[in-house]
């Protein structure tokens, strides 16, 4: 017991540390398929990209094991299915505690239980009137087996509950969800001492009002702003507009200080004709902005000193997912590891000081020359000056050779058009074209080898010439 104890306490400490980060970044490990890779495998995937925070929408006997002792924090989910279950029957309740969580934690680091998924949305259902009674079963078995004060319970919330979104300082909840379910649930987390989870996806808003809606303002790119008419505020992102609507609902029922952690974001890399906004350079740009949005620790206009925490959506492409072609391709990768495009996923990315496990080498017939074996490609660093980015780039595709006609404009890869995506593309040519002698990958610290594939789409990236 006093080693599991010591256990508990570090998991406390570190979550004490995280919380007091500039921000951080999840993702959702969704598995509606049926070629994704075994657990074990996402595990390592997971640590060789830098990601400590995972959610689930289970709790998965096979994943909790996989997770057991990798270091990353895991958000588990009592399934819509089971809420009622729960709220009516306490043994119900206990042993679900004990056979999900209990069984696992320490060694699995789960930090949190999300009761259902987007229970509270547009309408007042069955499942909605279950919500809350089943959230304070399952906090009446933490505090049996002695885990309240380590994993908080919560419930994500759709932003269809919002009754108001805009202007943002307008935000309000729909009136028939406040008394059924969302002011008591509000009660529980603050009694608890638990937070809000909110999906906040600024694709739906901009598909379904692209008229009106700017795509720079939804991607987080470059835009005039738009102000809102109640407060003067000027927001450069519908992210950033979206979450604050929801902070000024909170404000109207008097929950000001209500923690809020945005569970699921993201937005497709591919949908039908008549999703406007999908498409893989669209998802790259939002992710791409997100990622960094997030980590540079700023807040939004309602609340600048709080730091976001955002889970994305999704970890994989999920081809048994119901619905429209997007909803099969919201994932950063595919099922088979590889990248659907190349973005940053944690802070040692953006600092330059991560990337993934380097591969072996092996003297092979190049003159004495070390080669590196294997796939290998070689990217930009995204935080270089980028003035010293922008000179290895004129290089690589001047003096240096490198085919640079797919990033030119109507070129497979111009998209995303930005610095960083063209620089990969032209150091990678570079590379590929010495075959990938050691030194050929540097370009004075502005790359880096990588052991993933950053090909997308039609964009594919040279593996040799």
């Amino acid at each position: 017991m006093a080693s599991q104890a010591f256990s508990i306490l570090i998991l406390v400490l570190s979550a004490i540390y995280v919380s007091d980060a500039a921000g951080s970044v999840g993702v959702n490990y969704g598995r509606v398929a049926n070629n994704l890779p075994s657990p074990d495998k996402v595990v390592q995937l997971l640590k060789s990209q830098g990601i400590t925070k995972v959610k689930i929408f289970d709790t998965d006997p096979a994943v909790l094991s996989a997770f057991a002792n990798s270091g990353i924090s895991l958000v588990v989910c009592l399934p819509n299915e089971q809420l009622a279950t729960a709220a009516g029957d306490q043994s119900f309740a206990d042993g679900w505690v004990q056979n999900n969580i209990l069984k696992y934690y320490p060694a699995t680091k789960i930090e949190a239980i999300a009761a259902g998924n987007e229970i509270i949305g547009a309408t007042v259902t069955d499942e909605t009137k279950s919500l809350v009674p089943a959230m304070k079963a399952i906090q009446a078995s933490l505090v049996k087996f002695k885990l309240d004060s380590y994993i908080k319970v919560s419930s994500p919330i759709a932003m269809s509950c919002m009754g108001s979104s805009y202007p943002p300082s307008a935000g309000s909840f729909k009136p028939e969800l406040v008394d059924a379910a969302i002011k008591p649930m509000l009660v529980f987390l603050k009694q608890t001492g638990s937070y809000l989870m909110v999906n906040v996806y600024p694709f739906f808003a901009y598909e379904g009002n692209s008229n009106q809606i700017s795509l720079d303002y939804a991607l987080f790119k470059e835009n005039p702003g738009v102000v809102d008419s109640g407060n003067g505020i000027k927001y450069h992102s519908l992210f950033d507009a979206q979450l604050d609507a929801v902070f000024a609902a909170l404000s109207a029922l008097k929950f000001d200080d209500m923690k809020v952690v945005v569970t699921e974001t993201g937005w497709p890399s591919a949908g039908d004709a008549s999703e406007y906004g999908a498409g893989l350079a669209n998802a790259a740009t939002y992710n791409d902005n997100l990622v960094r949005r997030v980590l540079s620790g700023k807040g939004t206009p309602l609340r600048p000193k709080d730091p976001l925490s955002v889970y994305i959506f999704a970890l994989f492409n999920e081809n048994q997912k119901p619905g429209p072609t997007s909803e099969r391709n919201y994932g950063l990768f595919y099922p088979n590891m590889q990248r659907v495009y190349t973005i940053p996923l944690s802070q040692q990315e953006l600092n330059g000081n991560f990337s993934p496990p380097p591969p072996t080498t092996a003297n092979n017939d190049t003159g004495g020359v070390t080669r590196i074996s294997g796939q290998t490609w070689c990217l930009a660093n995204p935080n270089v000056n980028q003035q010293k980015l922008q000179e290895a780039l004129d290089y690589a595709c001047g003096d240096g050779g490198a085919d640079c006609g797919p990033i030119q404009p109507n070129g497979a890869c111009f998209d995303p058009n930005t610095l960083v995506a063209h620089a990969s593309y032209a150091f990678n040519s570079y590379y590929q074209k010495n075959v990938r002698v050691s030194g050929s990958c540097v370009f004075a610290g502005a790359a880096y080898v990588s052991m993933q594939s950053p090909s997308y789409g039609n964009c594919q990236y040279p593996t040799g010439y």
